[in-house]
């Protein structure tokens, strides 16, 4: 879904902001379960991003698999938030910085350890790891610029499986799979008059559905954005930054 959403959507308020999964992190360390599991969640949803970045600094495939895992294994173990203070404001960034961290002083240490060694892992999908690494366009991204436009491919992805099963609950997963086309940027190929001759609907109502479809993942984009941050003001800023690193 690439069309950018109206940053002008009613941020998350003060009250339900302070018990996103990244502040839990920020506020307890990795000391309490609350914290941990809210770790283990986030990197669970953002594992794939880690991965290319690993593949496009040259690494095998099994490698890469080896190193993702022994880094989730690592970061689960040691407080690696008092390391990387700087980076701190948005998991994305600290994700990136204490992956730098861990290829650069620890991986040697860590080799000889196959998958963590045994510890409780963050569960990859090996085949389908390399199976979507091998679709990633053959340009000349660096790494960095690889890991940020997965990190808003995986969070755009993560968006529309949340708002498809809000739509599954609700028993209108039909009227879903034709209205996200119109989620895309520009004009969609498909009419309404169409649209709504496929959902036994008027072509005014399903006007209405994609509006209030729109509106609803623009709703779910800023509440899985506020996962991600420190703080409600930097939503917008967010938006902005993922939006970028796909057109770049």
């Amino acid at each position: 879904m690439n069309s950018e959403p109206d940053s002008t959507s009613t941020p998350a308020s003060a009250g339900v902001f302070a018990t996103t999964r990244w502040t839990v992190v920020m506020q307890a360390g990795t000391d309490s379960p609350e914290s941990r599991q809210a770790l283990e969640t986030l990197c669970r949803n953002y594992w794939y991003p880690l991965y290319a970045y690993v593949r496009r600094q040259g690494h095998s495939p099994h490698d890469a698999q080896d190193l993702t895992q022994s880094f989730f294994a690592r970061l689960l173990e040691k407080n690696y938030l008092a390391d990387v203070q700087r980076e701190k404001g948005r998991f994305r960034s600290f994700l990136l910085a204490s992956l730098k961290h861990f290829l650069a002083n620890e991986w040697d240490r860590e080799r000889a350890m196959k998958r963590g060694g045994g510890k409780r892992l963050i569960p990859l999908d090996d085949d389908s790891a390399e199976s979507r690494y091998k679709l990633e366009p053959r340009d000349d991204l660096s790494a960095d610029k690889i890991y940020e436009r997965r990190w808003a491919l995986t969070l755009l992805d993560q968006v529309l499986s949340n708002l498809r099963a809000e739509f599954q609950a609700d028993g209108k997963l039909k009227e879903f799979e034709v209205l996200k086309q119109y989620l895309s940027a520009g004009r969609t190929s498909v009419s309404y008059a169409h649209a709504a001759e496929k959902l036994g609907m008027t072509e005014g109502a399903v006007k209405v559905a994609v509006h209030r479809l729109r509106k609803r993942y623009r709703e779910l984009l800023r509440a899985e954005i506020a996962q991600t941050v420190a703080t409600a003001s930097e939503i917008d800023a967010e938006i902005r930054y993922l939006f970028a690193a796909l057109s770049g």
